[in-house]
């Protein structure tokens, strides 16, 4: 996994790579220190790790200090619980948002296709037919310079797994320097070549997560115009609906920013089962035991355990045991309550 892929996992839980690595060694410790010396050790200034500290605090990651040292860590396994009860509180709350943001567009959209005379009329254009709503989405892909944002779920059309009539290069402004972040919906994933493309994708610096039941598709430049493509991409007669008044903009673009929360990056969404005996690994292991500690309650060699999680670090994508655990927990492997 690479480094900025660890910060995104973990500022999606509320805190940055900075808190990572600084609970990380605290973790470690094996005698009280200053935060001088802990800054010195991670290769950081100090006033990034007392930002750290403070951050870990609030989220309960750590307990009151003794004295002027350092304070003591919270067992990851009862960090995480609370860090993932108030992410599931706040995705709730998010959830609610977003359906009511799902019926304003639903509505929106409606209305403005049965009552829009002229195509550009109070900043709406409607592109009718295939051929016509790619070129409009391809000129929207060569003018953006800042943020290209895109929601893609099925049904799709039979040659196109991207739900549009033509391939998109949303990689272009990426390469270009522009943040490009695509929402795909679960269920796309099993589409021919779909899984490979993302990846091929996500290699050109393409930020692609997955999502659920997802509201509709979209794509959005700059914050400043969206389109909201036709629901079957083969109908030669299919309209979509291009928005550029910044009213409806307005809408639209928080729309995709809850989908965005809500999803997944897709490194972390598999199909492969746990076992309960690497389920039962797992809760060991964030509990804070050490690994002769596991090794006794599971009655197998210390080498064993060692191997079993070196092969779970692998499948999860996860550089250490934390990150381990973090993974899990989200993926549902790990119980929250």
């Amino acid at each position: 996994m690479r480094q900025s892929e660890v910060g995104t996992q973990w500022e999606a839980l509320g805190l940055g790579a900075d808190g990572l690595q600084v609970y990380e060694a605290l973790l470690n410790l094996s005698s009280p220190g200053s935060r001088t010396a802990l800054a010195r050790s991670l290769g950081l200034p100090v006033r990034r790790v007392t930002a750290a500290l403070a951050q870990l605090a609030e989220h309960g990651f750590t307990g009151t200090a003794d004295g002027p040292g350092l304070p003591r860590p919270v067992a990851p396994a009862t960090a995480l619980r609370g860090l993932l009860h108030q992410h599931r509180a706040q995705l709730l709350y998010r959830s609610a948002e977003l359906e009511e943001l799902t019926g304003s567009v639903d509505r929106i959209s409606a209305l403005l296709l049965s009552t829009t005379q002229d195509p550009r009329a109070n900043g709406i254009e409607t592109v009718r037919g295939g051929p016509a709503i790619a070129e409009r989405v391809a000129a929207m892909l060569v003018s953006a310079r800042e943020e290209v944002a895109l929601i893609d779920r099925p049904p799709y059309a039979s040659s196109q797994p991207d739900g549009m009539p033509a391939p998109l290069d949303v990689a272009a402004p990426a390469r270009r320097g522009a943040r490009v972040r695509v929402v795909v919906d679960r269920e796309g994933l099993s589409f021919p070549g779909r899984a490979r493309g993302l990846n091929e994708l996500s290699e050109q610096g393409v930020q692609i997560r997955v999502g659920t039941d997802l509201p509709t598709k979209l794509i959005t430049v700059d914050r400043r115009i969206t389109l909201l493509p036709p629901t079957d991409a083969a109908d030669p007669t299919a309209t979509a609906l291009v928005v550029s008044d910044s009213l409806l903009s307005h809408a639209l673009v928080p729309l995709f920013d809850a989908v965005w929360e809500r999803a997944v990056p897709i490194g972390s969404v598999t199909d492969e089962e746990i076992t309960e005996e690497d389920r039962e690994l797992l809760t060991l292991l964030t509990s804070g035991l050490k690994d002769e500690a596991i090794a006794r309650r599971l009655d197998v060699h210390v080498h064993t355990v060692r191997r079993r999680i070196t092969r779970l670090m692998a499948v999860l994508n996860a550089e250490t045991r934390f990150q381990a655990g973090v993974q899990a927990a989200l993926r549902g492997w790990l119980p929250i309550n």
